[in-house]
């Protein structure tokens, strides 16, 4: 796949689609991981369990679990070589930060997941989006099942519709109805609806697309369906200000360890982790790292100490 062209197609429409691009040694374990998370579609709307179900019924939003996952499988995906070889390709650096991932279960009749057309920047950013190149943020939907229309298709707004022109206020746009008096919500505007195109695909499929973006969540229609997406964001290391979650309120959790230990340098780079070289590493740093994470192979770091110049 031509990733230079998948740039551009982002650049220019602030969004492209990628389908089926996940190779399959790394969506099939992703996928096989699903039921560690979530009812499949077939137990749920059976009941099978209706104690698990109860989490996802009621608000969207209930059906997300956040990185570390329970399915290593599905952890090692946002970090597989696939998901930052587009994530660097398209922030054009290679030092790049994951700075969340979540994976999202939703289900037919669940919850109202029909979302007005919104924009992400008011929960990615301590500031407002750039569009300066060094400073663009990268925000990925994975899809891990079949995603159609009639199955929840996240809508996107290319640029073309004049979304550039939009103020930072406000940043949701309802089909119709009232502003809240200069807030964050506009009076209707159904012309951004008359725009809209689903993004849809195949198990695999990655749609890649920006805070700036105006997108919205749709409803999932079929009967008895269900998707099953990661919703991964990336930055450039220097975007400090870029940020949802710290991921050292989450490094103590079993699943955080699990992980560590089974990555290597370029796996946990996208986490803030110092690369070999780095002069965070010392014979004081590795002792501790390495009683932290006695499962993980320290050796590309070790043998990135700088040795002493010779006299």
């Amino acid at each position: 796949m031509d990733l230079d062209h998948a740039r551009q197609t982002w650049l220019d429409d602030g969004y492209v689609v990628l389908p089926a691009y996940l190779p399959p040694e790394v969506l099939e374990p992703a996928v096989a991981g699903l039921g560690e998370l979530f009812p499949s579609a077939d137990d749920f709307h059976d009941g099978v369990d209706p104690e698990r179900n109860a989490r996802f019924v009621g608000d969207e939003f209930d059906g997300i679990d956040g990185f570390p996952f329970a399915s290593l499988a599905l952890s090692r995906l946002p970090v597989s070589d696939a998901m930052l070889d587009l994530a660097t390709t398209l922030l054009a650096t290679p030092d790049v930060r994951l700075y969340s991932a979540e994976a999202w279960g939703k289900y037919e009749g669940a919850a109202d997941y029909d979302q007005d057309l919104h924009r992400d920047y008011l929960n990615h950013t301590i500031l407002a989006p750039s569009s300066a190149p060094e400073f663009r943020q990268l925000e990925v939907f994975v899809f891990l099942s079949e995603v159609t229309a009639d199955l929840g298709a996240p809508r996107m707004v290319p640029r073309s519709a004049a979304t550039d022109a939009l103020p930072a206020r406000p940043n949701f746009f309802p089909r119709t109805g009232p502003d809240d008096g200069g807030g964050f919500l506009s009076p209707g505007r159904p012309d951004l609806y008359e725009h809209e195109v689903p993004a849809a695909g195949p198990p695999g499929t990655v749609v890649a697309f920006q805070p700036q973006t105006v997108h919205r969540g749709s409803a999932i229609t079929r009967p008895r369906g269900a998707r099953f997406t990661m919703h991964l964001n990336y930055r450039p290391a220097a975007a400090e200000w870029a940020q949802r979650h710290a991921w050292a309120d989450r490094s103590h959790d079993d699943d955080w360890y699990a992980f560590v230990e089974q990555a290597g340098p370029r796996q946990l780079a996208p986490f803030g982790f110092p690369g070999p070289g780095h002069p965070f590493w010392t014979a004081e740093t590795l002792a501790g790292v390495a009683q932290r994470y006695p499962g993980l192979d320290l050796t590309p770091w070790r043998d990135g100490l700088a040795t002493p110049s010779p006299r």
